[in-house]
């Protein structure tokens, strides 16, 4: 994936904060599906003030599974730092372009057993308000 620039944030259109985690959640999926060669089998995202997290369900892939049932978690954990550490970009990229707003922190991780990860990014103050 190429690395994106960091330009100021621009909203698309606006957006209902509905439409927004719609397309926030839809977004993720992709991103996840380009990074890791599947998407999650599902995804929400909730937009707070100056929080949007997407919660995200199943996003393991076959040979991540069989690491974890092996007792390999911290392997399967360390690659999805590494993985995680490689999309920040492009996550960031696709939430200050959603929602008009500059990501100030990045935060992501995973729950190896139950399978769902978290993607949370906090959002500078909105000018003006």
């Amino acid at each position: 994936m190429a690395t994106v620039e960091r330009t100021p944030a621009t909203s698309e259109a606006p957006r209902t904060n509905g439409e927004l985690s719609r397309d926030l959640a839809r977004a993720m999926v992709a991103l996840y599906k380009d990074y890791v060669g599947r998407g999650p089998t599902h995804a929400r995202a909730y937009v707070e003030d100056e929080l949007i997290t997407i919660v995200l369900q199943e996003t393991m892939i076959t040979a991540e599974k069989t690491l974890a049932e092996e007792g390999e978690e911290e392997l399967v954990r360390g690659v999805r730092r590494v993985l995680q550490g490689k999309f920040r970009d492009d996550a960031v990229e696709i939430v200050e372009r959603l929602s008009g707003r500059r990501v100030k922190a990045f935060l992501s991780d995973h729950a190896i057993d139950e399978d769902v990860a978290i993607e949370a990014f906090v959002l500078e103050p909105e000018t003006g308000v």
